[in-house]
């Protein structure tokens, strides 16, 4: 089963005013709050990226894979859901805590000699 695309933009619209945008990633979504990985929305579901700031926000109970064979996630359940300062605190913390992206260096397209 597959995210619908109104779900994306309802957690988009509900994380607003913070830098957010959801790419299409695998048939699902990623979400990248200050781009960086912050969460998945998988079958019309946000799992937050497990980080240092999650001990404030989340249970252990919540952690479940997104996918078989994928590392866990916390899928926030609906009653937090229905939390929007919560949800955004929650999101921008993990991405505070979360190394910035290193950009891929170019390969260079010179061949050996």
């Amino acid at each position: 089963m597959s995210t619908d695309k109104a779900t994306v933009a309802e957690f988009l619209e509900q994380l607003e005013p913070l830098d957010v945008r959801a790419r299409a990633m695998f048939g699902e979504y990623g979400l990248y709050c200050d781009d960086k990985l912050v969460a998945l929305i998988a079958d019309d579901q946000l799992l937050v990226k497990p980080s240092a700031a999650a001990a404030d926000y989340a249970e252990e109970s919540w952690l479940v894979p997104p996918y078989p064979g994928a590392k866990p996630y916390f899928r926030i359940p609906e009653s937090k859901l229905a939390e929007s300062a919560w949800l955004r605190e929650f999101v921008q913390r993990t991405a505070d805590v979360l190394p910035a992206r290193v950009p891929k260096s170019r390969k260079s397209s010179a061949k050996p000699q």
